[in-house]
């Protein structure tokens, strides 16, 4: 397999701390009309946050949840639209702990609320709507111990939240402007309605530091067009999508806006009467505001190449075989997708390649089957706990991390570094049930 490159860091945008000069998004001249409602709801909201703290314990102090206040806002205008702000820009909206707790709040005061009619989550910068999870904290944890409970709390409060997301009987818009990666398409791909614009950067790089793609990316990735070979080879690979396009294609987003009208959408949806039937509103309005993307899908163009060297009944290695026979493609489109394709598997663990294509394949089979736990949203999110929990405390996951964010060496090695010393009997534990049922996600 080959080693993770320099422009690997590229694809590490999920991870990225480094500052940045973002500005929040000036307020329109309906949210300075709220400002004094605002802020009481967010300095009531912030005194509520001391029962979590107890609840917590030591892992989380309120100091470091009135921090989460600030990072994740909320605000209900007149209409009835409540929105939800990820105000985190020099961590491009990356999701700690205290965060998901905040964010969960949120949405569960305003499922009661009747005055709330539809939700709004945002990004506080053009650079990103969410970066995805908080990641240096949880592997430095599992350094110091591998049996730490910050890794159950971590992916208990993440997988909860996306399965509250998927349920949630009010409309649930997310504009997914910027960099959506990881977590942040778990915020936002699982939602009813999700606005792209041009600015839109979506990837699920997770192999590349010895994870797996989470978050529920396996049930979108089932859905997705070549019975889930598209949704695979995205997980597989790495690949970014940055093309409105192809994110329509593919189905992460619903409807496309260009960045220029973010704005004034906002505004205009700040002023909409929801007061009748807010879901037949919300979809009237975005579908109104759509546009058509300028250049067509690459990923349909690409579509039977995709599924040749994708497709559900192909082991990695088979998908290595093949891709390795599409680069001689008279068709030069094809052979440079699948010489990048080979890259991007060439940067994941071999361990984490074995264990996406297994989750992946059975998520993709269990479709339609209803009396197959897998699916349904919960049931993944089930299985997705029992692999998180299993596969973060190995070596590979700290190793990623270290070669791909703290020393940037990009020379991560790998246990074990070739596809073919995979013990698929340890990728097969990585799915079973855990212990007791109290151990199970509770969802």
């Amino acid at each position: 397999m080959q080693r993770l490159s320099a422009g690997t860091r590229c694809r590490a945008a999920l991870f990225l701390f480094e500052p940045f000069n973002c500005s929040p998004t000036p307020l329109s001249v309906a949210e300075k009309l709220c400002s004094a409602s605002s802020f009481a709801y967010r300095r009531a909201s912030a005194q509520s946050l001391r029962p979590f703290a107890r609840v917590l314990g030591s892992t989380v102090s309120l100091s470091t949840m009135a921090e989460a206040a600030s990072f994740v806002r909320g605000n209900v205008y007149p209409n009835g639209v409540a929105v939800l702000t990820l105000d985190r820009p020099k961590a491009l909206n990356a999701m700690n702990l205290e965060m998901d707790i905040q964010y969960k709040k949120y949405l569960d005061e305003w499922a009661a609320d009747p005055k709330v009619k539809c939700v709004l989550v945002e990004g506080s910068s053009p650079r990103a709507f969410s970066a995805g999870m908080d990641i240096k904290g949880v592997v430095a944890a599992i350094k110091e111990d591998k049996n730490t409970n910050i890794v159950q709390k971590v992916f208990s409060a993440e997988y909860t939240l996306i399965c509250r997301i998927a349920q949630y009987e009010k409309p649930y818009i997310s504009f997914m402007d910027g960099v959506t990666m990881g977590f942040g398409i778990g915020l936002s791909g699982h939602g009813r309605y999700r606005v792209i614009t041009e600015r839109t950067l979506l990837a699920m790089p997770e192999n590349a530091i010895g994870l797996f793609p989470d978050v529920g990316f396996a049930y979108i990735a089932a859905r997705s067009p070549g019975e889930g070979a598209v949704g695979a080879y995205l997980a597989l690979t790495g690949k970014r999508i940055s093309s409105p396009a192809d994110a329509l294609y593919v189905g992460l987003g619903t409807h496309y806006v260009p960045s220029t009208n973010i704005a004034s959408l906002k505004e205009s949806l700040l002023k909409q009467d929801l007061s009748n039937d807010p879901h037949e509103m919300v979809q009237k309005f975005l579908t109104d505001n759509h546009k058509e993307p300028e250049s067509e899908s690459q990923l349909k163009a690409l579509l039977p190449a995709i599924s040749a060297c994708f497709s559900n009944d192909k082991s990695v290695v088979a998908s290595i075989e093949e891709l390795e026979k599409q680069q001689l493609s008279s068709d030069s489109t094809v052979a440079d997708w699948a010489k990048d394709a080979l890259l991007g598997l060439g940067k994941g663990a071999p361990f984490s390649l074995c264990l996406t294509h297994k989750h992946f394949s059975a998520v993709a089979a269990a479709r339609g089957d209803y009396e197959n736990d897998l699916s349904k949203l919960d049931g993944v999110m089930k299985a997705e706990y029992r692999i998180a929990l299993r596969s973060s405390p190995r070596n590979d996951f700290v190793e990623g991390v270290r070669a791909v964010l703290i020393d940037k060496d990009q020379n991560p090695k790998w246990e074990p570094a070739n596809i073919e010393d995979v013990d698929m009997s340890e990728v097969d534990s990585m799915l079973q049930p855990l212990q007791a049922d109290a151990d199970e996600l509770q969802v």
